[in-house]
């Protein structure tokens, strides 16, 4: 089951969403929208889980992400912080500007890994 948030932007307007949901055959989740202030959030409680749940290695299919946030990503990097010893996380398919970011503010972090594929 997906989650999916959207929250009111001013009068007769809506703010981007973000929709969230599991992946087949593997740990994580594919996400599709936008992660900003309005569904940060959404994108904070997915961080959680993932630490929680103690997988080795945890996916986050982003292709369908069109916009990360630079607190979206910073909550992404704090996220990979708390993994521990032999875990990371497998960004797939990551917007351009949060692949900049990464690459620009974090390019050696070990438990963040960027796949185009």
């Amino acid at each position: 089951m997906g989650t999916h948030h959207r929250t009111p932007y001013g009068p007769g307007s809506a703010a981007p969403g973000l929709t969230v949901f599991p992946l087949d055959g593997r740990r994580g989740v594919r996400a599709a929208g936008e992660v900003g202030l309005a569904t940060r959030t959404v994108w904070e409680g997915v961080l959680d889980r993932a630490v929680r749940e103690g997988d080795r290695v945890y996916c986050l299919e982003l292709s369908d992400v069109t916009f990360v946030d630079v607190a979206g990503a910073g909550a992404l990097v704090a996220a990979a912080g708390r993994l521990g010893d032999g875990r990371r996380f497998v960004v797939h398919r990551p917007p351009p500007a949060l692949r900049r970011v990464l690459q620009t503010f974090w390019p050696d972090l070990p438990t963040i890994e960027v796949s185009m594929s």
